[in-house]
């Protein structure tokens, strides 16, 4: 039977691949999975999207039908909801979001009741239950589901991410653009609360906006307002706000790998860092390995996708993890991803050194990545494919230890990523480029 699931849940373009009946079918099987006890409680919240009104009602419909009470949170950062199911004894979570993906997709993604993304073989459960149509017995009478609204409660969300730093951020001025995103009201008022002076960009998300030209995935905007208005710094997240990118008061973009290699370094001159270790995955760039060597941190590396990432953290005992992509897990504070966590380790670090971020960024050196994102039809078929694998192999023989590629399906969206890493650009750019061609033609 096929999966549902990607790498961060059930993803696709909301009222087609992802139908209200979609959305029905896993908010009852959810309950049915999860349950554990007569009517469990369930935390929701959603971001922006205009979709997202009508999946939560379908989602919610589901919850109660099968017995559930559904908590409904409101806009709120996908963290959020991670912090509020653990702190309010809910049974489980469900954020509503399709995180950086452009307004017409949505998605829904589940937390268990201590915070944490299900493991493969719940979801498999869930999946194979909303594929097969083969649900739990469906209550009545005073049996039958109640739902519940309080926006207010991510109030408390704010708080806990003010008291997760001992910091002061007055006369620090820093720009934050919120995507008109899920932390468009949130993340500015942790800042605002640590005193610092905040300006706020896409802030106004009308349910069509979100990541459009802005956020972490498009920061032009940003780099030209740190610059012109002399910031500090600028913050950027994507649509649901588990990631952070920032920019440095020069304008030049800090991603997730030197975000953790500065915070990382950070930690461990302080003795913070459990056992010296940090997990990352395999999209890491090779100059970040290069760093921690020299500053002796471990990296311990997973296939690409956050909940991968903390379930190696867990294994072997790390309180730091994340992606390039600025996905970073602080496990002291949160169970997932969270942008605003991430955002306020790394000011913390600027304020106790007194740093600038261009210069703390000096603690590593990116080599040349190209990355190429190739759509198409058969992404299941990509291992499969002996002609794209055969290539693959070729190219690491040439490549002679000097480089790497990667080819992998995205777990998100109909696409193959391609990504060739190496000392000469124009070489990676060549080889990367040639392997797009060949996996287009493959796998269309």
């Amino acid at each position: 039977m096929s999966r549902l699931f990607g790498t961060d849940g059930v993803r696709g373009v909301a009222n087609a691949d992802l139908s209200p009946e979609l959305a029905f079918s896993l908010g009852e099987a959810a309950c049915c999975t999860l349950a554990g006890q007569d009517a469990p409680r369930i935390a929701i919240g959603r971001d922006t999207r205009l979709s997202g009104d009508m999946l939560e009602a379908s989602l919610v419909a589901g919850i109660c039908a099968a017995g559930g009470r559904a908590l409904c949170l409101g806009v709120v950062p996908t963290p959020g909801v991670a912090y509020l199911t653990r702190e309010l004894g809910a049974r489980a979570g469900v954020v509503i979001s399709a995180s950086h993906n452009p307004a017409q997709y949505n998605g829904i993604k589940f937390f268990d009741e201590r915070g944490f993304k299900l493991p493969d073989d719940t979801e498999d459960v869930i999946s194979d239950m909303v594929l097969s149509r083969h649900m739990c017995d469906r209550p009545t009478t005073g049996r039958v589901g109640t739902i519940e609204h309080d926006e207010a409660l991510v109030r408390q969300y704010v708080d806990h991410a003010v008291n997760a730093v001992e910091m002061n951020l007055a006369g620090m001025k820093i720009a934050i653009d919120c995507g008109n995103g899920a932390a468009y009201k949130t993340s500015p008022a942790v800042l605002a609360a640590l005193g610092a002076d905040v300006t706020t960009l896409n802030d106004s998300p009308d349910g069509l906006n979100i990541n459009r030209d802005c956020g972490s995935t498009n920061m032009g905007q940003l780099r030209e307002t740190v610059v012109r208005g002399g910031y500090d710094v600028g913050l950027a997240h994507d649509g649901d706000a588990d990631r952070l990118l920032a920019v440095d008061e020069t304008g030049e973009v800090v991603d997730g790998d030197f975000i953790m290699a500065i915070c990382a370094a950070h930690l461990k001159s302080e003795g913070s860092l459990p056992k010296n270790a940090i997990v990352t995955t395999v999209m890491t760039n090779l100059g970040f390995d290069l760093a921690m060597r020299r500053e002796g941190i471990e990296v311990l590396k997973t296939r690409v996708g956050d909940r991968y990432v903390l379930e190696k953290m867990l294994e072997v005992g790390a309180t730091v993890g994340g992606e390039q992509s600025g996905h970073i897990i602080y496990l002291d504070h949160n169970t997932t991803g969270d942008g605003i966590i991430t955002a306020l380790k790394l000011l913390q670090v600027m304020r106790s050194t007194g740093r600038p971020l261009s210069e703390l960024s000096t603690i590593m050196e990116r080599l040349p990545q190209v990355l190429i994102n190739v759509d198409v039809k058969h992404k299941e078929k990509l291992d499969v494919s002996d002609p794209v694998l055969e290539r693959v192999r070729q190219v690491e023989a040439e490549l002679e230890g000097r480089g790497r590629v990667l080819v992998r399906a995205s777990g998100t969206e109909p696409m193959v990523r391609v990504m060739v890493e190496g000392d000469d650009e124009d070489a990676a750019r060549r080889v990367a480029e040639d392997m797009a061609t060949l996996v287009a033609k493959e796998l269309a």
